[in-house]
């Protein structure tokens, strides 16, 4: 059973992608800033990072760069979920060091094809 962290401030979004993914059979954690949810994985080390890029604490921006530099969570593939959907906010996602990128309001059927593919590359 593949370990998802999602870091999203918003109660109804954040409880929504909980059940779907546990529906889907996936183990989730949850943290509602960024500082908790790069503690969170610094620790607990899931298969995947869905996170948030408008967060309180420390937004996506600070989190991805923190954990696409530290060695225990460079690895962990991380999706971008934002409301941010034009081609230069695509651009920033992807250059900051994010594997993938999600719209909100969330797809949840395309979300899965890049949650599904990111850990079929993380297994190898």
């Amino acid at each position: 059973m593949a370990r998802i962290l999602v870091v999203e401030d918003n109660k109804m979004n954040r409880d929504m992608l909980c059940r779907r993914l546990e529906r889907r059979a996936f183990e989730v954690q949850t943290a509602v800033d960024g500082r908790q949810g790069v503690d969170m994985a610094q620790v607990d080390r899931p298969d995947l990072i869905l996170l948030d890029i408008d967060l309180p604490v420390m937004d996506g921006w600070e989190a991805i760069r923190i954990l696409k530099t530290t060695d225990v969570t460079q690895a962990i593939p991380v999706i971008a979920l934002t409301a941010h959907a034009m081609t230069s906010d695509r651009e920033r996602v992807f250059a900051a060091g994010f594997d993938e990128y999600g719209t909100k309001p969330v797809e949840f059927d395309t979300l899965m094809d890049k949650i599904q593919t990111l850990l079929a590359v993380r297994a190898g």
